[in-house]
């Protein structure tokens, strides 16, 4: 098999990879939590402003306790996205099949609460019961989220499909008689999460989360948190792209909960009060190193291709399309380039595109190593955020700095590229208008 028949190959296997009904409900249920998430960032950020003497200022109005209801905030979303994942996810895989979608969102929010630990332990050992642990509904609880809506989401629409539940007369109202409908499902899901409940809590002495979150979860996001996987995760979005698929969709799909869990985990190191800095614990590559830092002007970091392009193109096609698309780039709205110049099975920008944001990766990721890049919390901005504001708004002015960095090199890196295509373009404006002159002076 030819190297162009394995790539073929490959892009049909990702084409099919992204049409899998669990893939897209994965995918649509994390883009669902997107207002939890960016919402609550807001009042992080408001809590946390990378402003020198904000703290200050606003501690001599407000008082010391000043940041409690901004936290608030932030604990009744950051902390509680498994809950918001599993009901998310549940609801887009059953409405996808077009069954009753709200009913099997709080069937697998029940069922996923059953597994919880039932008790905590406090600082004086003190044992507390009757709770909802906040750190197993929050970051450390994703994967087993996942899994739990996956779970109730198949079983629950092939028993709707197969018409295995209470059937109730015609005159009995629609409502009611869904809610008799789901009534077995319903034991099914909570039957085995109690069985599952029992097995870890009498033979492991441990919960099924617990028991996921350090079997499964842990080693995704520690692999999440390499420069292999880095680079496995912006080159293959941006490959993906190429080819046609929605990379960003697709991959982000996949492993945005586990970006997602390592900022948060960042977070919780923030609020015990310990800095990211230097810190061995802190995880570097989060969701804000994917929108932020290696996405400037969309997957690829387009924005340095409009730049070059903008400042140099010779043909009119380019010339104009540049123009079109800036704007849009500013705010990270790449579709216009992506498919107008186009870039997709483009060969002369192929090889920057997928380079591109591995690169910004690699600067991004060395800069919080030496210590001049603090890594991100939970703080997050909308992924319209200009660049460089961006920057700023997650991590102060060496974010906005690292930003300009990796814009330049995306500018210096395409230029070239870019320049081969303009020069085709070029050529081929050129053959139009002479074949145009000839056929005129042949009239």
């Amino acid at each position: 098999m030819g190297k162009q028949e394995m790539f073929d190959k490959f892009i049909e296997l990702m084409g099919k990879f992204a049409e899998i009904r669990a893939v897209a409900a994965l995918r649509d249920g994390c883009i669902m939590t997107t207002p939890f998430t960016i919402c609550g960032s807001v009042f992080l950020l408001l809590a946390n402003m990378p402003i020198p003497g904000y703290a200050d200022f606003m501690a001599s109005i407000f008082g010391s306790d000043w940041t409690a209801p901004l936290n608030a905030v932030a604990g009744g979303t950051f902390d509680v996205i498994a809950l918001c994942i599993v009901i998310a996810i549940t609801y887009k895989y059953v409405e996808n099949e077009g069954c009753d979608a709200i009913m099997a969102a709080i069937l697998s929010l029940a069922t996923f609460l059953i597994m919880m630990p039932p008790t905590i332990m406090t600082k004086g050992g003190e044992m507390v019961t009757g709770i909802i642990p906040k750190a197993w509904v929050g970051s450390n609880g994703v994967i087993t989220a996942i899994l739990v809506a996956f779970y109730v989401g198949y079983i629950f629409c092939y028993c709707e499909k197969n018409h295995i539940g209470i059937k109730m007369p015609d005159a009995v109202p629609q409502g009611v008689a869904k809610a008799f409908t789901a009534l077995v499902p319903g034991m099914i899901f909570f039957t085995s999460a109690a069985t599952f409940y029992g097995l870890c809590h009498y033979i492991g002495a441990t919960t099924l989360p617990e028991l996921i979150f350090k079997v499964i979860q842990t080693p995704l996001q520690g692999l999440s948190d390499t420069l292999a996987g880095g680079t496995i995760i912006f080159g293959l979005q941006s490959l993906l792209f190429w080819a046609g698929i929605h990379g960003p969709n697709v991959v982000g799909g996949v492993v945005g909960p586990l970006l997602m869990a390592n900022s948060l985990d960042n977070q919780h190191l923030l609020d015990m009060g310990m800095s990211l800095v230097n810190n061995p614990q802190a995880k570097l590559i989060g969701m804000q190193m994917n929108d932020v830092f290696c996405k400037s002007g969309g997957c690829g970091m387009t924005l340095g291709l409009l730049i070059a392009g903008v400042f140099t193109a010779k043909s009119d096609q380019v010339k104009s399309l540049m123009k079109m698309a800036f704007v849009p780039g500013l705010f990270n709205i790449n579709e216009p380039i992506i498919f107008g110049l186009p870039i997709v099975f483009n060969t002369y920008l192929l090889v920057p595109f997928i380079l591109v944001p591995i690169i910004a990766m690699l600067i991004t990721y060395g800069a919080m190593v030496i210590g001049f890049l603090p890594p991100m919390g939970a703080v997050q901005v909308p992924w319209t955020t200009p660049p460089i504001i961006a920057g700023f708004l997650v991590d102060g002015w060496q974010g906005a700095a690292i930003q300009v960095i990796n814009l330049a090199m995306s500018t210096a890196l395409y230029f070239p590229f870019l320049r081969a295509q303009d020069r085709a373009c070029l050529r081929e404006e050129m053959a139009d208008l002479a074949a145009q002159e000839a056929a005129k002076e042949a009239e």
